[in-house]
């Protein structure tokens, strides 16, 4: 019996979006965002064969909500997925919502793919987020808070229930360290509203004049940069910051009466876009864009619940909101500051501490001072790195770090998209550059939310003497590909990695990748030419190998998909499956369902949104999609087509969507070695079994999740990963059983 068949599912009633499992939701909800029968003789254009995106990526942080729900998790790791469902909602109302109001701003009318103008999207995204914020207070405020007193001693105190001693503890506090620092701002006919920044919390204070009985609003801004938790007296009791203040803010109004406090905090647009071809140096353009962001146009109010009316008036006057802007919060707002408190140390309430092992090939460091350097590892046999089951520490850095001290490398070319604020890499490379080698870094300053950081590496990199690039323009570089030249007997030899993640050590540990380590000639080759691209006038490039977006990526995946759909009708074994963050390109999308209407078998693991929807009769009921998540995030990106028995399997950096094909560099390719093959293959194989923490997506736009039904299937996906990465079992059995 298939996997399939086999599973046992338990679902949870739908939510939101598309529908997916995690928690109750409002009748209205599943009415506006129910999927819509498809008529068997609609073309491959019709919008009801697509799932909303902005509704399917609040399915996928429903999944990730759901992760603080799971009383399997443990406590504190709970509360971390709570803050990071906090997280991935600011960043969709910054991006998402943040693009759509500008195209309602615009006049846009253009539909979406499944049907719908900007405006409706905007309103279904406001019917299916409230939903969410009420699980997310409501998980926060009577079940985690709740377990973390009784559980690990954590007590989250409210002002109103400490005793007197404490609080005069805590004023004494907040005249000491806030009493100097806050900047009340009143807002009156000679003060005009404050400008108010991105994500910052705010007090919005109502006062009354004791004697002319005026009212009066003033606003104060929460200093969180120093924590958003104040301990207490006793170990392990804290109170949120603004509770202190609100309590104590009589001290900054003295002469008036305090009638009420409340928080709230703003949301910015941060989809900021400018003619590029109009910018003669595109570093000040992006700088510029940084400013402009900060200012940019207000997107979402979070509100305290119990905020008079009067005060929710004046805010969206002041702010541009409408009423369909504002978010009731029945308790703390902003979650995402339990990210301190998910970091504390209670061992006993996280997952048990995970150690990357060194990859079996390179085992021999440090053990003698004639071990081989890597290149002559490299040099013996290709070499696939799986992170964070394996160190990028003893693989891809020691690459790098290798590279910039043997003095028989002479070059070095990389592009940087985003990495650590203390990069090892980063140091590498000066260190490369001040003892002579070539060093040239393409820089992406377009790296979302990570601009700043970006340009602030270009110039240390340029002051050391590296050759930097700032990206090209009109493309956003994201391939992830490092290019080392070595001068050896034969002549000069190229060395290459080639990986579907950033060359940060910080989230290898957190995310999943792979990496390709080569000196594959040809490769070799291909990435002197992309370099070559990326750093001067060199549009016309031509590759062996290497498959390059936007130039040949999408035309080969779709030859690839064909392929398959030839050999099954020849051969009746067209396979595809194909691993990803993301699916939302059309073409690939229409591509796909042609391969199923040929009997093609398709499986694709997508972490997050999905455009696709699998299991519709006549279109698509030979695809099937599901999601996992767990410890890790799932990054690697995995291609494979059956080809007649005779499998070819892709890594590199692109998601099948549109930004990824179109408008970036990306790199992608082919794993040519039979056991790295088998190894690509078996990690499909274990994540297509996983009953633990795989979701399984239905043509309704459910996503229910899977449940073991035999102890051994509590073993999930990443689990099974860990355990032979410590048993180092690298060999499979039957490597090319996929099924």
């Amino acid at each position: 019996m298939s996997i399939r068949e086999e599973a046992r599912h338990v679902e949870i009633e739908p939510v939101s979006g598309n529908g997916t499992t995690g928690a109750a939701p409002t009748s209205a909800v599943l009415r506006a965002t129910a999927p819509r029968p498809v008529p068997k003789r609609a073309g491959l254009d019709d919008p009801r064969l697509y799932f909303n995106r902005e509704l399917s990526w609040l399915d996928f942080n429903w999944r990730v909500l759901h992760q603080a729900l799971d009383t399997r998790t443990p406590l504190l790791e709970r509360v971390r997925f709570l803050a990071i469902t906090a997280s991935n909602l600011d960043e969709f109302f910054r991006k998402r919502v943040g693009g759509l109001k500008r195209q309602v701003a615009a006049g846009v009318h253009k539909l979406s793919p499944d049907g719908r103008t900007p405006a409706e999207q905007l309103e279904l995204i406001s019917l299916a987020v409230r939903p969410m914020y009420k699980t997310l207070t409501e998980t926060w405020e009577q079940t985690l808070k709740p377990l973390l007193r009784d559980k690990a001693r954590i007590h989250i105190r409210d002002y109103a229930t400490l005793n007197r001693r404490q609080k005069e503890r805590l004023h004494k506090y907040f005249m000491a360290n806030f009493f100097p620092v806050l900047t009340p701002l009143a807002v009156d006919p000679g003060h005009p509203f404050p400008f108010i920044s991105n994500l910052s919390l705010s007090l919005a204070v109502t006062l009354r004049h004791p004697k002319r009985r005026t009212e009066h609003f003033a606003r104060l801004k929460v200093p969180t940069n120093r924590g958003r938790w104040i301990a207490l007296d006793e170990p392990g009791h804290f109170v949120p910051i603004e509770q202190v203040i609100a309590n104590n803010a009589h001290e900054l109004f003295r002469g008036m009466e305090i009638v009420s406090v409340h928080p709230f905090r703003i949301t910015r647009n941060a989809d900021v876009r400018r003619d590029e071809e109009e910018a003669d140096d595109l570093i000040e353009m992006i700088s510029d864009e940084l400013r402009e962001r900060r200012f940019a146009k207000v997107v979402r109010a979070e509100v305290d619940a119990r905020m008079t009316d009067e005060i929710r008036s004046l805010l969206m006057r002041e702010l541009d909101l409408k009423e369909e802007d504002l978010y009731d919060v029945e308790g703390q707002i902003d979650l995402t500051d339990t990210f301190w408190l998910a970091d504390l140390d209670y061992p006993e309430h996280k997952y048990e501490p995970w150690e990357p092992v060194i990859p079996t090939r390179l085992l021999h460091e440090g053990e003698a001072k004639d071990r081989p350097n890597i290149f002559a590892v490299i040099r013996n046999d290709d070499l696939l790195v799986h992170h964070p089951y394996e160190s990028f520490r003893a693989s891809t850095q020691r690459f790098i770090e290798e590279a910039a001290e043997d003095p028989k490398v002479v070059a070095i070319k990389q592009t940087l998209y985003r990495t650590s604020d203390e990069s090892p890499v980063v140091d590498a490379l000066i260190r490369a550059a001040e003892s002579g080698k070539q060093v040239a870094v393409l820089v992406e300053v377009k790296a979302r939310f990570d601009e700043q950081n970006n340009i602030e590496w270009g110039q240390i990199l340029e002051k050391s003497g590296v050759h930097v690039t700032y990206g090209l323009v009109g493309l956003k570089t994201h391939t992830k590909t490092t290019l080392v030249i070595r001068e050896e007997d034969e002549g000069l030899r190229a060395y290459c990695h080639i990986g579907t993640g950033n060359y940060n050590p910080k989230t290898a540990r957190l995310y999943t990748d792979f990496g390709l380590l080569t000196c594959d000639p040809d490769l070799g080759f291909d990435l002197i030419n992309l370099f070559h691209y990326l750093t001067g006038y060199s549009p016309e490039q031509h590759y062996r190998k290497l498959v390059v977006a936007p130039r040949d990526m999408r035309k080969t995946f779709l030859r690839l998909v064909r392929g398959e759909v030839a050999n099954q009708k020849k051969h009746g074994n067209g396979r595809i499956i194909a691993k990803m963050n993301a699916l939302d390109d059309i073409e690939m999308i229409q591509e796909l369902y042609r391969a199923s209407k040929a009997g093609v078998q398709v499986d694709l693991i997508i972490r997050g949104h999905c455009r696709l929807r699998p299991g519709l009769p006549k279109f698509s009921e030979n695809i099937r999609v599901i999601s996992i998540l767990g410890r890790f995030l799932e990054h690697s990106r995995i291609y494979f087509f059956g080809n007649n028995e005779d499998p070819r399997l892709f890594i590199g950096s692109a998601d099948w969507m549109r930004r990824n094909l179109d408008d970036r560099v990306e790199a992608v390719v082919e794993v040519e070695k039979p056991l790295l093959k088998a190894r690509l293959i078996r990690t499909l194989r274990f994540a297509m079994a996983d009953r633990r923490t795989a979701w399984d997506l239905h043509p309704d736009g459910r996503y229910v999740l899977r449940m073991p039904s035999k102890p051994e299937e509590e073993i999930g996906f990443q689990e099974i990963l860990m355990r032979r990465a410590r048993n180092r079992t690298l060999r499979a059995d039957t490597p090319w059983d996929i099924d």
